[in-house]
């Protein structure tokens, strides 16, 4: 019985495993399936300050969807419109805590925390709308959103609430139309210069209480996209519209950066690329929308106008000096980046016969950009005195600047990328020296004529070239290294020296121990440190070991900050005597009550209230003038503005003298110039075929900032 069911159940297991074997091949065997822990879900909470039924918020949705798909389930954002967590400001700072993980922040509210995003406010720049898309899809926007960065926020890219338009009981189509007129405005400077420049009285007012203030006619006029003008009911208390996009109401996408971190990276690659990719929709389903908000418009009896193309001309020829006086704010970088974009896609103004350009290579966004952009002003203030006055051999000067962030590598493209410009005919320099001596043998190669008016490095000019393509107006370290040192040694006995790490630090250290030694002192210590260093405890250390009784000081704005805020937790504090590499970036408004109150000292060439003479006089007016300043106190890095425009004045005499623009044969002009009476001095003449530095020891002083913070000359 038991043998008869074993083999019973030998031969039904032969059968299966011959059913198995010989099944058909048309229904493979699914795999077997192990069971996993479900992954668990991350939740993102996602805020924004418009209504449901916003263009905005369609396209959250859409992202949210987006991200629920290609996630497959694993990512969840949850959606608040409407202020719901709060309003904008909160929004920003919960961001910033990392309480809350994604914003969608007008960027004029985020134009608070980070001024930089007050460029799409700026009015008439942008020829188009679509030249603004490329602005802020292309490297402008990525500096704008590099920004965020500093505020712990993650800039992805820029979605939009329409551009704004201007209504009014009148129609206003030019400049003109809004004299005498008073205009409601947000709270911003910007905009409050844009209609002081047609004449009009602009009045800073809350925007719900806008539509009153039309209705009362305490107002004439408004500028705010369709949507607005819409929602708030604008358009039923005035009688006219005019579509001007003059300026863009953009709303910036952020992820807390906080939050961000923690996130794999797949997930952040997700977010990014997700944004980015509805942000065309985004704008798309705004334009459609902006056409029925239009028919709206015109359905209550509004007279609707578009500006012509002459009249917006008009306009932008009215406000062509709002990016320049705020460029300090939004940044010369991202200024100068805009600038040159639209140049190379439009060209040469077309009332122009043709254009001669003056490129500058300096550092417009790290530690050198107040220098970066004192040159540049300086520049851009000759070019309009020589403009005004017809140009240069009947053509218009341009000015181009690039930025190369203190990398010479970027410095070396930026020199190769001028010269490859048929209409360029010189190139003017930055505050750093390491960057200039590597683009050295790159603009003898171009044979291209570089015009140096802050770099200090002896060597940068004395480069061994026999044909050398390098002039100066500024200080020469061959001559400023022994002033310094003997100012030291005036007033103090034993001077600790503490440099940077680059030609120019180095060069100043050998030169002033060199010195020191043979006026019989021998320096208590000399320190060396690398950039971008962050922490000189054991340096002062070092120094206050030596028995030091003061500290010459060759650094750049971000160091020299570090080092003197180091000395100040001192005991006893150093008296510091520094090279003028200070005046670079934020170091005297970071360390404004330091030093007013320890005896600090630092180089000079110029001071426009120490330089009291015609053509200093009318620099100065000008440069308040143009950049909206109070008095000459306001004028950062003064001896930039005055030797960068005392160059563009030298190189105009060389295209009259060579009646050319060739570069070789400007460059020869250089050397053979007539005297000049310039801001700085009396060139006589400035450069010769075998001196290429029109400065020496006699232009040199040292200054020290008194107890109002105003910067004063020292002679002692």
């Amino acid at each position: 019985m038991k043998l008869t069911s074993l083999l019973f159940g030998i031969a039904l297991a032969l059968a299966v495993v011959a059913w198995i074997i010989f099944l058909p091949s048309a229904q493979p065997l699914a795999p077997v399936q192990y069971s996993s822990p479900k992954e668990e879900t991350v939740v993102l909470r996602f805020g924004h300050n418009t209504p449901t039924q916003s263009a905005l918020h369609q396209a959250a949705l859409r992202f949210a969807d987006e991200i629920k798909v290609k996630s497959q389930g694993r990512v969840e954002i949850q959606i608040f419109p409407a202020q719901e967590l709060g309003n904008d400001h909160q929004m920003v700072e919960m961001a910033r805590n990392g309480e809350l993980d994604i914003i969608l922040t007008p960027t004029a509210k985020m134009s608070v925390p980070v001024p930089s995003m007050q460029y799409a406010d700026l009015p008439f720049f942008f020829p188009s709308r679509e030249d603004v898309y490329a602005m802020l899809d292309g490297e402008p926007g990525r500096m704008l959103l590099e920004d965020l960065r500093t505020i712990g926020l993650v800039g992805v890219t820029f979605w939009e609430n329409g551009f704004k338009h201007f209504t009014g009981n009148v129609p206003f189509l030019s400049p003109d139309d809004f004299e005498g007129k008073k205009i409601r405005v947000m709270k911003s400077r910007m905009i409050m210069d844009q209609f002081d420049s047609f004449g009009a009285e602009a009045i800073a007012i809350d925007f719900y209480s806008t539509k009153k203030a039309l209705a009362d006619k305490v107002v004439d006029g408004q500028e705010n996209p369709l949507v607005a003008i819409v929602s708030m009911g604008f358009h039923e208390v005035q009688s006219d519209l005019t579509l001007s996009e003059h300026a863009y109401l953009g709303y910036v996408f952020s992820i807390s950066e906080k939050v961000f971190a923690t996130l794999p990276q797949d997930l952040r690659f997700m977010l990014i690329e997700s944004a980015k990719e509805v942000t065309p929709w985004e704008r798309e389903e705004t334009q459609k929308r902006e056409q029925q908000l239009i028919e709206t418009i015109e359905g209550s009896g509004v007279f609707v106008h578009k500006l012509s193309e002459a009249n917006r001309q008009k306009f932008a020829e009215k406000t062509a000096h709002i990016p320049r006086e705020y460029e300090e704010v939004i940044g010369a970088d991202i200024i100068s980046k805009t600038q040159e974009l639209l140049l190379q896609k439009y060209g040469p103004d077309p009332k122009e016969k043709a254009q001669i350009v003056i490129g500058i290579d300096a550092d417009l966004s790290m530690d050198g950009k107040t220098v970066g952009l004192a040159i540049k002003r300086g520049v851009d203030l000759a070019v309009d005195e020589i403009n005004a006055k017809g140009g240069v051999l009947g053509k218009k000067l341009v000015v181009l600047a690039k930025d190369h962030r203190a990398v010479s590598s970027i410095g070396v493209q930026n020199i190769q990328e001028f010269a490859r410009r048929e209409d360029l005919v010189a190139i003017i320099g930055g505050i750093h020296s390491a960057v200039i001596a590597d683009e050295i043998e790159t603009i003898q190669d171009k044979k291209t004529p570089y015009l140096v008016p802050w770099a200090a490095t002896a060597e940068i000019i004395e480069n061994g070239h026999k044909e050398n393509y390098l002039f100066r107006v500024s200080a020469n370290d061959r001559y400023a290294s022994v002033y310094i040192a003997d100012f030291a040694l005036k007033h103090y006995k034993y001077p600790a020296i503490i440099v940077e790490n680059s030609i120019w630090g180095r060069k100043n250290l050998e030169r002033m121990t060199k010195h020191l030694r043979e006026k019989g002192v021998y320096n208590a210590a000399a320190i060396v440190f690398n950039r971008g260093q962050n922490s000189f405890q054991k340096e002062l250390a070092q120094i206050r070991a030596s028995g030091a009784d003061s500290i010459i000081m060759v650094a750049n704005s971000n160091e020299a900050s570090l080092i003197v805020q180091e000395d100040a937790r001192q005991s006893s504090v150093l008296p510091v005597i520094a090279h003028w590499g200070v005046m670079g970036g934020t170091f005297f408004q970071e360390n404004e009550k330091l030093v007013k109150s320890i005896d600090f000292y630092f180089l000079q060439t110029f001071s426009f209230s120490q330089k009291n003479t015609p053509h200093s006089q009318q620099l100065a007016s000008a440069y308040l003038k143009r950049y909206d300043k109070r008095d000459i106190n306001e004028i950062n890095a003064a001896p930039g503005v005055a030797q960068a425009h005392d160059l563009v004045h030298l190189l105009v005499l060389a295209i009259e003298k060579a009646q050319s623009t060739d570069r070789k044969e400007v460059k020869e002009a250089l050397e053979n110039l007539p005297s000049y009476k310039g801001v700085i001095k009396e060139y006589s003449p400035a450069f010769t075929p075998d001196r290429h530095d029109a400065l020496g020891k006699e232009s040199f002083h040292m200054a020290t900032v008194d107890s109002d913070g105003k910067i004063i000359a020292v002679y002692r």
